[in-house]
């Protein structure tokens, strides 16, 4: 059976992670093989990567390194963990993409689309997600959010027009590819959103066995 890749995306505190979990454990009830992963991160080496990228002492960090150092660690990512998942028929499931590139170092670095897509373009192979779920909150919402939770990471810390360009980064994505990206309310209780994306898995699912 073809495998199935599902990406989670949207502005920090939206509650990604803990849809993914959700998601993780209801597909397992049913008896499917999942792989959670996330990003930056996933295998030893793109963790290493990602407490480089997130480390709040980085601050002289370059926007091209940054975008760079997503790219390695998704390529290794790719390479080790998501795409022999897939082969494998199994589902994959990823708290971040590349989509977080396009809008995260694309938009809010201003490095431009054209360009962080480019630079993927070697790291993802082909390999892009089936759907993905972006969990739409406000930018300082989110953030207030995040900050309950305890100090923000480097990319957190950044100035709220840099989160702000952030979320119209993502509003546009799903514009351009409503097929792909599916927007959710991310004001709704966990519980709304979590039956919102297991009802389009579960559309996703029936397809994938008709293949």
């Amino acid at each position: 059976m073809k495998g199935l890749f599902i990406t989670l995306e949207g502005p920090d505190g939206s509650g990604k992670t803990t849809q993914a979990e959700a998601l993780v454990a209801y597909l397992r009830k049913k008896g499917l093989q999942v792989v959670m992963t996330r990003e930056p991160g996933g295998t030893v080496i793109s963790e290493q990567i990602r407490n480089i990228l997130l480390d709040k002492k980085n601050q002289m960090m370059d926007n091209m390194t940054e975008a760079l150092l997503y790219a390695a660690s998704r390529a290794q990512h790719v390479a080790e963990v998501i795409q022999p998942a897939l082969k494998e028929g199994k589902i994959v499931i990823c708290d971040r993409f590349l989509d977080s590139s396009i809008v995260y170092q694309g938009i809010g670095r201003g490095l431009g689309l054209e360009m962080v897509q480019k630079i993927n373009e070697f790291a993802v192979r082909g390999c892009m997600p089936d759907i993905t779920f972006l969990l739409k909150l406000p930018p300082r919402a989110g953030l207030e959010r995040k900050y309950d939770q305890g100090d923000g990471d480097r990319l957190e810390n950044e100035s709220i027009y840099f989160h702000e360009q952030v979320y119209r980064g993502y509003q546009l994505l799903e514009e351009q590819e409503p097929e792909r990206i599916k927007g959710i309310d991310a004001r709704k209780t966990p519980e709304e959103i979590h039956l919102e994306i297991v009802r389009c898995v579960e559309n996703k699912l029936k397809g994938r066995e008709k293949s």
